[in-house]
């Protein structure tokens, strides 16, 4: 395998590593209402666990408030025990047509908390962008061994996927770090 390609194989895997965690910190609450923090949210609908923006509208009239409009009236207990039943501490209400969810500001120690979620996601993705470092070093040396490729572009190989890794691990930390200010700004 040639290195242009390894190097090439080695950088998609690190763009879907951190698109997962962009994705999984989308989850995490700042305080705003996003219909992003119910993304993960599954109600039962006849008899299969559906995602939740697939059996009701969402929307966002305020900072505060999520609202859920479900096509069926008779999902609005289904909704809200669902809700309540994740771990996101929120506290939805019905009124048999409509589901309204308010989205109050995390205190400073639950603030904390979520902070920590996302540095564990971060740490995560890091471990899976140095995996991806290793099976790429791996086909690399492999190369070098059967003599397809030079000892100096072997070690020009490595050194190119080493450059890779800090770059994406620094976009981690880049992505994180600005998660975290999103979360810890009142």
């Amino acid at each position: 395998m040639p290195l242009a390609e390894i190097r090439k194989e080695t950088e998609r895997r690190m763009v879907v590593s951190i698109d997962a965690l962009k994705a999984e910190l989308k989850h995490l609450r700042t305080g705003r209402a996003s219909v992003a923090l119910l993304e993960g949210v599954h109600v039962e609908y006849y008899g299969t666990p559906t995602p939740l923006n697939q059996v009701a509208n969402l929307s966002t009239p305020d900072a505060t408030l999520i609202l859920i409009q479900p096509w069926e009236a008779q999902l609005c207990p289904v909704i809200e025990k669902a809700i309540r039943s994740s771990d996101l501490g929120l506290n939805p209400s019905s009124d048999g047509r409509v589901v309204r969810v308010p989205v109050p500001s995390p205190t400073e120690e639950r603030r904390k908390e979520i902070v920590k979620k996302a540095h564990t996601l971060a740490e995560q993705a890091k471990v899976e962008i140095r995996h991806h470092r290793h099976e790429a070093n791996d086909k690399v040396k492999k190369e070098g061994k059967a003599s397809t490729i030079s000892a100096d572009e072997e070690k020009r190989g490595l050194d190119e996927i080493q450059k890779l890794t800090d770059r994406y691990v620094a976009e981690v930390d880049a992505v994180v770090k600005a998660k975290e200010t999103d979360i810890l700004a009142r």
